[in-house]
């Protein structure tokens, strides 16, 4: 297989997972859209000739480091005009993946319990700090071994694991009687 081969497999199938990583900071679909392509294309620019092994903890330091560039300025945005205009748009507070449909037919009641046990999971990962939920979501969700976390986190396997620890014992404190 081709290194161009490759690479675009890689990044298909990391497309989906990076850009819900986006969306849970930015909550906008088209600036998280925007990260993940700024993303691929800081991956396909300056890494692509990396051995193969090395594109996730770089694909995820890229995107880690978009995602708080891009919630930085919309923070200082926001502090800014707050000031000026009280913004009333509902279609901002839309989830997407709430609003997309299922792909299976389940049986009422556990829908109904699984869409609170989301809910809840949505909002437990919110109160996590932002080294934890990226802790979090890179081993659990990306399933990235503790040394490509740490890679992906610019930080120590220690820490990576301390991390990772502190977001599951507060996910386990919020969630005890919501998760299903």
């Amino acid at each position: 297989m081709t290194d161009t081969t490759a690479l675009n497999q890689f990044l298909a199938g990391v497309e989906k997972r990076a850009f819900a990583m986006a969306m849970f900071k930015v909550k906008d679909t088209e600036e998280a859209m925007d990260i993940v392509q700024d993303t691929m294309m800081m991956l396909v620019k300056k890494y692509a000739t990396k051995p193969q092994e090395q594109w996730p903890p770089l694909f995820y330091r890229i995107l880690q480091n978009r995602i708080n560039d891009t919630y930085r300025k919309h923070s200082m945005r926001a502090r800014f005009f707050s000031i000026f205009t009280h913004d009333h748009d509902e279609d901002r507070d839309a989830d997407p993946i709430q609003n997309a449909p299922a792909s299976y037919s389940a049986e009422p009641d556990f829908q109904v319990g699984m869409q609170g046990a989301t809910a809840a999971l949505k909002q437990a990962l919110e109160l996590l700090s932002p080294r934890q939920h990226q802790a979090f979501l890179l081993r659990a969700w990306e399933g990235l071994s503790v040394a490509a976390t740490a890679r992906a986190m610019q930080c120590s396997q220690g820490s990576v694991k301390t991390h990772y620890f502190r977001a599951i014992q507060s996910l386990r404190e919020e969630l005890k009687d919501d998760w299903i």
